[in-house]
């Protein structure tokens, strides 16, 4: 791999276009996890690192961004329970909470226990918090792509999810959804997810369609978005000592939180949180819900500029 290049502009990135990273199983207590593993630049002083989607998502959406670090991380992209490649969790709790549990066993038998550089992104934020607070020990820095963190009020993008969470309507909801054509339902999640859904590239939507007309054959598919939104909606009104923000305020490793302003989905008032005790924030004002996919350049640059000096 020492002669792997490593794109420095957005031409070289959209040129190079990397393929989905090598897909493995490694087989947890709770069920088998789905990885996609980046290997290190030989002869770089890579560190471990673990990157987590959003609901919906999977491995996949950490392509690009992989191969900008893999200069200085050795990197692991996972597909979630019930996600991607994985199967639903052993003991089917898709909770935020249980999730990083899972995350926490996949850490320690993959990287013998040693701290990653953590990567969230939407769910997998609220998993990442989730993980940082319970086992700092586990974490060495936290980077959050718009993380799905509670807040007052509802946006009128993301008005529809707690419908979708509701038992009977949401799965009759989300039983019509799915009858709507692949190509229609990547469309859909492209144009919220994207702050310009014109600028994916042609092949990147061929990938999704692809991606959502294989899960189509998966029996679990409708059940396993349905236990995980219901699983992160339930965070939201915790009230008691471990929810999210608190959590938050117990995270000692440095944080990295990166907004998208033109975010269809959670709000860019919370980069203003001052919740994480070592925190760093970067807003890009042409990202929407995923910068790791549309501006993955600047999110690793704030990444090396701001975070990896830490430690």
């Amino acid at each position: 791999m020492s002669g792997r290049v490593i794109p420095t502009t957005g031409e070289q990135l959209l040129a190079m276009l990397p393929d989905p990273w090598p897909l493995e199983e490694v087989v947890l207590d709770n069920g088998t996890l789905a990885i996609r593993h980046a290997a290190p630049v030989a002869g770089t002083p890579a560190q471990p690192a673990l990157f987590v989607h959003g609901l919906g998502g999977n491995a996949t959406n950490w392509t690009d961004l992989m191969l900008l670090l893999s200069d200085r991380v050795d990197g692991v992209a996972v597909d979630l329970p019930g996600f991607g490649y994985s199967p639903p969790p052993r003991d089917g709790d898709y909770t935020p909470r249980r999730t990083a549990t899972t995350l926490a066993d996949l850490v320690t038998q993959r990287f013998g226990g040693r701290p990653v550089h953590l990567f969230g992104n939407s769910m997998g934020g609220a998993v990442a918090v989730q993980l940082a607070a319970r086992r700092p020990d586990l974490v060495r820095t936290l980077t959050l792509v718009s993380p799905a963190l509670p807040k007052l009020g509802v946006r009128r993008n993301n008005a529809h999810l707690p419908a979708i969470a509701t038992p009977g309507i949401g799965t009759a909801a989300l039983k019509r959804y799915l009858e709507l054509e692949p190509d229609k339902r990547a469309r859909n999640t492209v144009d919220i997810c994207f702050a310009d859904p014109d600028l994916v590239p042609e092949r990147r939507m061929a990938e999704a369609v692809a991606e959502v007309r294989r899960r189509d054959e998966l029996p679990y598919v409708a059940d396993s978005f349905l236990q995980s939104l219901r699983g992160l909606l339930a965070t939201y009104l915790d009230r008691g000592p471990d929810r999210p923000w608190q959590l938050a305020e117990r995270i000692t490793c440095p944080t990295l939180l990166v907004h998208g302003r033109r975010d269809k989905l959670v709000d860019p008032v919370q980069a203003h949180t001052r919740a994480f005790p070592d925190l760093r924030v970067v807003v890009l004002p042409h990202a929407g819900h995923v910068a790791q996919i549309e501006q993955p350049l600047l999110v690793a640059e704030a990444w090396r500029t701001l975070l990896a000096p830490a430690r």
